[in-house]
């Protein structure tokens, strides 16, 4: 079936050429953001990928209150709004509550959905009122196919500019696994597909800090099943140092290994891409 194109700046989601959304898991000091934005733009003219910047200015289900959560809404947008203007990313964040859509699209050309919120209807439809692009993550408790519904309610709302985050399934306690067939329905939903493979990773209930708190080993051969079944574009959460990173220092790829782990990556989507 056709799939609709969602524009994001000057990058045409869903057109069959692989696009990135990449950046610290959580907003840090500005030295570490644009360290990152940096490298990116680089990975970007060097592969010839496009790039939506990512951070989120709260990370607002963190298993403690004594873990940090982001420097808020205020100065996480105006942070972002900066690199956007310096590095000409398009730039996304997500959001937690209806009162924050406003001001995020004030500056964020993509408002994200966090997974466990996906079916809050007062969030998308606050979300689709901004006109901006919604990227809706997947939650770990839903039927992919059932990803339609959150489709519905923006659309309901006058927005179809709608991208789809596949980020893996509760599997047991604490662990995450990815379904390929995951790819298959949301795809036959009919819009833009993106896999996160860098939070498929983590194990939840263990500190991100913890080098058990993530299975980053497993990277490659998930990005690659990925590609292979058919998605628009990667969801991949980078930073200078990830061991140092104040949230997910176990899942997070290194942005300064990014450009070769992304090589092998692109030319299998290139190959899936022609026996479409």
């Amino acid at each position: 079936m056709s799939k609709k194109i969602v524009k994001v700046g000057d990058i045409e989601c869903g057109n069959k050429e692989l696009f990135l959304i990449s950046g610290p898991c959580v907003i840090e000091e500005e030295s570490i953001m644009m360290k990152t934005a940096e490298k990116l733009r680089e990975v970007q003219e060097r592969l010839k990928i496009k790039i939506i910047y990512k951070s989120s200015f709260t990370k607002d289900n963190r298993s403690s209150l004594s873990y940090y959560q982001g420097p808020g809404l205020a100065a996480g947008v105006k942070l972002l709004g900066k690199i956007k203007e310096q590095f000409g990313f398009p730039v996304l964040t997500d959001i937690h509550s209806h009162d924050q859509a406003a001001a995020a699209a004030e500056v964020c050309d993509v408002l994200q959905i966090p997974a466990y919120l996906c079916m809050q209807s007062s969030l998308l439809v606050a979300s689709a009122k901004t006109g901006r692009v919604i990227n809706i993550k997947h939650g770990q408790f839903l039927a992919p196919d059932n990803m339609k519904h959150p489709v519905q309610k923006c659309i309901d709302s006058g927005n179809d500019q709608v991208i789809l985050t596949e980020r893996g399934y509760s599997f047991g306690y604490n662990d995450l696994i990815v379904d390929p067939r995951a790819f298959y329905h949301m795809n036959n939903i009919g819009y833009p597909v993106v896999f996160d493979v860098t939070h498929c990773v983590r194990k939840y209930g263990i500190p991100s800090s913890d080098k058990k708190g993530g299975a980053r080993e497993f990277l490659p051969v998930l990005a690659r099943a990925g590609v292979a079944s058919g998605i628009d574009g990667m969801f991949i959460e980078t930073h200078p140092d990830p061991e140092k990173a104040l949230c997910d220092a176990a899942s997070q790829l290194c942005v300064y290994d990014l450009e070769e782990f992304l090589k092998p990556i692109i030319e299998l989507h290139n190959v899936e891409v022609k026996y479409r």
